[in-house]
């Protein structure tokens, strides 16, 4: 029986893994956390039992204990929660699915305890990389990536030496408004950035991946966890969505894992790693598929990719601004506060006022985010 905890049980990532430990009997989950959502965490505890709980909110968390009082689950609240879940004796694999910056605490707490990190938290690796990576091989712990391009590399070198990589070929859809003009970004409502051509995806990364920021957030994500310089990161166009990534070796072999577009597959390989378990679902047709198609990315038009090449070349406490800014941004646009395009205009502007910290720690990595966060409020208040 392999025991796992949730961070971010309620968003899709945590609810695709949760529909994983459905159809296997050997997994068991003993925590789960989430935000504010305590509908569907009051369904998750009758159907899973976990031992223990926890909700970022302390209003949620309030309500849930109420509506669980009667089940032996143990509610606990905020930051606290979620590092007492990532502490757990009981627990081997940390599914870190939880969004933003608030994932780098219990990551490193479980790190340090020795679980096994399943990561489909961006931010951890993107802010602060240069701490998580280490401190894994120090206590010999894996970091399975979660995320379709990164369990792809991770798949692609199963078997081959590091050291024989020429370049990883990180895929992008291109997200619902590839090859469209800069000029026409500008009329671009949230209604058109939410429809996805391939992945059903939560709205802060549908909006990411409409941007290109989310495959400039998996850049600086492959940069840390395979060790790769940024030169040999390229990021290749392949709207089918179906070659989820690839590794170029010093031979001009390239390896590459294909799939549906379906998130299943990365969680349940990060989850049962180094086994493979069968799946239900949608297979590759290649008959029914015809064609595989390649293009190279519009910088200049999508200029939240471009941004984040320069935030990972200048390093340091960069990446967590172009982060920071980005979420910042992103929550703004969704709520209706500003256009599409002034998304990386205020990661543009962010990245320009920033000092970066050349090699911070979690205080300064989360005073770097509370700074952007603070000047983005000034700039659109």
């Amino acid at each position: 029986m392999k025991k796992i905890a949730i961070l971010g049980s309620t968003g899709s990532i945590g609810t695709q893994t949760l529909e994983i430990v459905r159809n296997n009997e050997d997994l068991q989950v003993v925590a789960l956390a989430a935000g504010s959502n305590v509908e569907l965490m009051e369904k998750q505890v009758r159907e899973f039992k976990p031992f223990v709980v926890a909700m970022w909110s302390e209003k949620a968390c309030e309500e849930l204990k109420i509506r669980v009082a009667d089940t032996p689950v143990k509610v606990l609240c905020g930051m606290d929660g979620l590092l007492q879940i990532a502490v757990m004796e009981e627990m081997e694999v940390l599914v870190t699915a939880i969004v933003g910056m608030i994932g780098i605490r219990p990551t490193i707490a479980a790190i340090e305890k020795g679980k096994t990190i399943a990561l489909a938290n961006k931010e951890t690796l993107v802010t602060a990389g240069h701490i998580i990576m280490p401190l894994a091989a120090e206590k010999h712990v894996d970091i399975l990536p979660v995320d379709s391009e990164h369990s792809a590399i991770f798949q692609s070198m199963n078997g081959e030496s590091k050291r024989r990589i020429s370049k990883i070929l990180l895929t992008a859809s291109g997200g619902p408004f590839r090859g469209k003009s800069k000029e026409q970004l500008w009329d671009m409502k949230v209604e058109d950035a939410l429809r996805h051509p391939n992945w059903a995806m939560g709205r802060k990364i549908t909006i990411d991946s409409a941007t290109m920021v989310n495959k400039g957030l998996e850049v600086i994500e492959a940069k840390w966890l395979f060790g790769v310089e940024l030169p040999r990161i390229e990021v290749v166009v392949h709207p089918q969505s179906i070659i989820h990534s690839m590794v170029e070796y010093v031979d001009g072999a390239v390896m590459a894992q294909l799939g549906t577009p379906d998130m299943k597959l990365p969680i349940a390989y990060a989850l049962f790693y180094p086994d493979r378990r069968p799946m239900d679902g949608k297979k590759v047709d290649f008959f029914d598929l015809k064609q595989l198609t390649f293009e190279k990315p519009d910088l200049e038009t999508f200029t939240g990719l471009k941004l984040a090449f320069e935030a990972a070349k200048l390093g340091g406490s960069m990446p967590t601004v172009y982060n920071a800014a980005n979420e910042k941004a992103v929550s703004l646009f969704l709520n209706r506060q500003i256009g599409f395009m002034q998304i990386p205009e205020l990661i543009e502007a962010s990245m320009r006022k920033h000092r970066p910290i050349e090699n911070p720690n979690v205080e300064e990595i989360l005073q770097a985010e509370a700074e952007t966060y603070e000047y983005i409020k000034q700039v659109v208040n």
